[in-house]
């Protein structure tokens, strides 16, 4: 019987890719004297994808990368004044509100009343506890994990560390890479539900006919587990 019930907090829960699209847009526009828009974005991707391994994924390893990708592009001619720029583009990341999806906080009311509720986040510890912190939906989740990546492996052993048998467990989520495929792959269920945005890192090529429920909406979701 499903009684384990997990989420993904960024672009699930909560806003955030918008937030890195509106950030990568002012970082364009610092360079644009040096590069084309197309060019920007495929060197920012591509030192994104070559420091994960050092910073893990969030905010301060994004502003890290932005800055090693602005000093790439300029030849190192970017001064002081712009290497400013680039932080202060990442403390403002950090400093925007958390504003919850539409839907969300009623959706979790109802569904805790029936399922153990847990958040599963990948990104930086301090970052993700200080948005889940401000987003008021604390308090719904009986467990928090916040983890450096959303594989199988980490699934599995978050789900042994819990007691939690596949078959019980259902992950709810906006990336099919992160959310979908890893917990498909151990015999759970998961939920897809779109954001307008998805990251390039967490694209796959999308099946024509999908072997996981798509949901428009969060508030979609109490219906489709009553029908489980």
């Amino acid at each position: 019987m499903l009684r384990s019930l997990a989420f993904d907090a960024d672009d699930t829960l909560w806003h955030n890719e918008t937030h890195y699209a509106e950030t990568q847009e002012a970082f364009r526009a610092l360079l644009r004297d040096y590069h084309d828009d197309a060019w920007i974005d495929a060197r920012l991707h591509d030192t994104e994808m070559r420091n994960l391994g050092h910073y893990g994924y969030g905010i301060k390893g994004f502003t890290l990368s932005m800055i090693e990708t602005a000093l790439e592009l300029t030849e190192d001619r970017l001064d002081g004044a712009g290497i400013r720029q680039v932080v202060d583009l990442g403390k403002a990341m950090l400093a925007k509100p958390v504003e919850p999806m539409p839907g969300v906080t009623e959706v979790l009311q109802e569904l805790s009343r029936s399922f153990d509720l847990m958040l599963i986040t990948k990104g930086d510890l301090f970052d993700q506890e200080t948005k889940l912190a401000r987003s008021g939906l604390g308090t719904h989740f009986s467990k928090v994990e916040i983890v450096s990546e959303k594989d199988e492996a980490t699934y599995a052993a978050i789900l042994a560390r819990h007691g939690i048998a596949p078959q019980s467990f259902t992950m709810v989520g906006n990336s099919v890479r992160s959310d979908i495929l890893p917990v498909l792959a151990l015999g759970a269920r998961a939920v897809h539900i779109p954001y307008a945005l998805t990251w390039a890192h967490e694209a796959v090529a999308s099946p024509l006919e999908a072997p996981f429920p798509v949901l428009a909406s969060i508030r979609e979701l109490p219906a489709l587990l009553r029908s489980w």
